[in-house]
């Protein structure tokens, strides 16, 4: 797991006089001193759905502000929390807010905007998944997390999860032999949202209550449709990251994580439905080709969403929304959530074979891991400087697709190496006004 690049020397401490306290020096505040008793102060940005979960996880820290496009969600939020400043723009309350931390739970296409400005001010960040709408965004959220030496979280909650943790151990502990491949399979988008769609030509009412242009944010000018909002914005390019923004973030993340993915060169093609210019797809297959390297063996991750099917030899073992691995001496099957499994498959042979012992330490939670680190620097699981490239292998999924071709991608240099034509979709425009300060 990565440490947090900031660790209090005995020097900090005796320059400041106080014993068994963290100097934070990246806070608006300069001066503020964190005891392990003091309470951050935390600006929420999104309080529905998942900020809704977010904001409950956090609420025994000092709620100072919260926004919300939605005059309904932020009145509902704000009668549990009185005494905090209310804004519909998180721009606004960046700016006019003294805060230690902010919770980020917006549409995907707000995550790197928000979580730049917030880190640019020396705030810490807990951002949801996927971290970022663009591979470039990833790039520039870790550079920048490094930069400040913030405690960083991406919403991935089931790394905490007991199930994820003693994959990897069995993994790194050669319970499977070398790993040739691991199959990842979810049932979304289905009737979770629509994929697969035209852009609505018709206009209908705003909702009352409803900032409906700064929810677009970034995004182009255009008209307010249901199909957009509330859940459905992830099926749409200019917003979300379809199925595998959302559920590859979780379900491929004991892979990247036992198998050390990070940072290394891959080959990603991805087939599907028909493409279309404003939606993603009904249904979608990738395969991410990882070569053999001097710090790890050849592999390839195979991902599965909406009708897009396994083939029988690994369906007959693969959870619905989650993993297979395929190793020399057996299979493991790992299910996603906090009552997932683990399923052992071991070939005749291997029967019997001891298991590892448990080495690596859990966290108490995972948001409560994220709130130490604020505190006192302490590691979190997810902090940017693994969910950045983690996010970017995941989006490189939709790139390949968009693109229509298979790609070569370098993580060294942040660049597709073998077509031009795809490297446009690293990045992406913004509004004025909304640009990516970073």
């Amino acid at each position: 797991m990565s440490q947090h690049p900031y660790r209090p020397s005995r020097r900090d401490f005796l320059r400041q006089g106080i014993a068994g306290a963290v100097v934070l020096p990246t806070l608006l505040d300069p001066s503020r001193i964190m005891g392990a008793n003091d309470r951050l102060r935390i600006g929420i940005i999104g309080v529905a759905g998942r900020g809704r979960w977010n904001l409950s996880a956090v609420k025994g820290e000092d709620i100072v502000a919260l926004c919300d496009v939605d005059r309904g969600h932020l009145s509902k939020a704000k009668a549990s929390h009185k005494d905090a400043e209310t804004f519909t723009d998180y721009r606004e309350l960046l700016d006019k807010s003294k805060l230690d931390a902010v919770v980020i739970s917006t549409p995907d296409h707000h995550h790197a905007i928000a979580s730049a400005r917030a880190i640019s001010r020396g705030l810490h960040v807990y951002c949801e998944k996927p971290l970022t709408h663009t591979v470039n965004e990833a790039r520039v959220l870790q550079r920048m997390a490094k930069e400040k030496g913030v405690a960083t979280q991406m919403g991935t909650q089931h790394h905490a999860d007991e199930q994820y943790f003693r994959l990897v151990e069995y993994v790194r502990g050669g319970v499977l032999g070398a790993v040739k491949e691991v199959h990842v399979i979810t049932d979304r988008p289905g009737d979770w949202w629509k994929q697969g769609l035209s852009r609505p030509t018709e206009t209908s009412k705003i909702p009352e209550g409803l900032e409906w242009d700064t929810w677009l944010g970034p995004a182009e000018e255009r008209a307010y449709h249901p199909d957009y909002v509330p859940f459905r914005w992830r099926g749409w390019w200019d917003f979300g990251c379809g199925a595998v923004g959302d559920m590859a973030i979780h379900l491929m993340d004991p892979a990247f994580w036992a198998l050390g993915l990070g940072g290394r060169p891959v080959r990603v093609h991805s087939t599907g439905s028909k493409l279309l210019t404003q939606s993603g797809p009904t249904h979608m297959k990738t395969t991410f080709d990882f070569p053999a390297t001097a710090t790890g063996r050849a592999v390839k991750v195979y991902w599965y969403e909406g009708t897009a099917k396994a083939p029988k030899h690994i369906a007959d073992d693969l959870p619905m929304n989650g993993s297979l691995f395929v190793g020399e001496k057996g299979r493991l099957a790992v299910t996603h959530g906090r009552k997932g499994s683990l399923k052992l498959m071991l070939k005749p042979e291997f029967k019997g074979s001891k298991l590892p012992p448990k080495t690596l330490k859990r966290p108490s939670g995972h948001h409560s891991e994220w709130l130490e680190a604020c505190r006192n620097g302490s590691p979190t699981g997810s902090t940017f400087d693994y969910a950045a490239p983690f996010t970017e292998i995941v989006l490189l999924g939709n790139v390949s697709f968009r693109s229509g071709q298979p790609i070569h991608y370098e993580p060294k240099r942040g660049v597709i190496t073998n077509t031009q034509a795809a490297n446009h979709l690293l990045t992406k425009t913004y509004r004025k006004g909304w640009e990516l300060k970073g």
